[in-house]
């Protein structure tokens, strides 16, 4: 992203680290390794081109909470509004359909055979391709072929709903009603004898 500061425009910078077999290139050493990274501009300095990008499309985010505390809150202290465009959380989307099992974006690349090859440490642009990926799974699977639209209910199932916490013990309804349906039950394998 290009982005303006009070002085104009940002410098890009590249950080840069190499790997060698010696200590002199005189003496025939080489470089084995090189690794570039782009240092990032501050929040601030790219904030309207990605407000701009986002527009009010609905964001698909794997555990949106989170990222979404994280934004709000660098947008706060810029004293700009909160995003409040919708958003599909694919952890609440695979919570909701795999319940009980790991819903971690490494997981869920395992579990749809996405290939993690190319993810040795976490990146977000690394993680928005395979968050992509894991999406289109979530919604189906990857259908060679077919290029039919996603129907509205599905591309707006976008906040979590809060519900009353659940009891974990019976109610004393449910648990005269269970007494009585065990007694209903003759030769109970949990008293029998081996």
């Amino acid at each position: 992203m290009r982005a303006e500061s009070g002085g104009g425009p940002l410098m890009r910078e590249v950080v840069l680290d190499t790997e060698t077999t010696g200590l002199d290139p005189r003496d025939g050493h080489r470089i084995v390794e090189i690794a570039c990274i782009e240092r990032q501009p501050p929040f601030a300095a790219v904030l309207d081109e990605l407000q701009e990008f986002i527009g009010g499309d609905p964001l698909v985010i794997h555990n949106a909470e989170f990222d979404l505390a994280f934004l709000n809150a660098e947008l706060a202290r810029l004293q700009r509004e909160p995003i409040t465009s919708g958003y599909v959380d694919t952890l609440a989307m695979a919570r909701r359909r795999f319940p009980g099992s790991p819903s971690s974006l490494d997981a869920l690349c395992r579990r749809f055979a996405i290939d993690l090859s190319g993810r040795v440490e976490h990146g977000a642009v690394i993680d928005c391709g395979l968050l992509a990926a894991v999406y289109l799974e979530l919604l189906g699977g990857r259908q060679p072929g077919l290029d039919f639209a996603l129907p509205a209910t599905l591309a707006l199932d976008v906040a979590r709903v809060a519900r009353a916490p659940r009891p974990h013990a019976p109610s004393e309804e449910e648990f005269i009603a269970h007494l009585a349906m065990l007694k209903t039950i003759s030769e109970p394998l949990w008293l029998a004898k081996v």
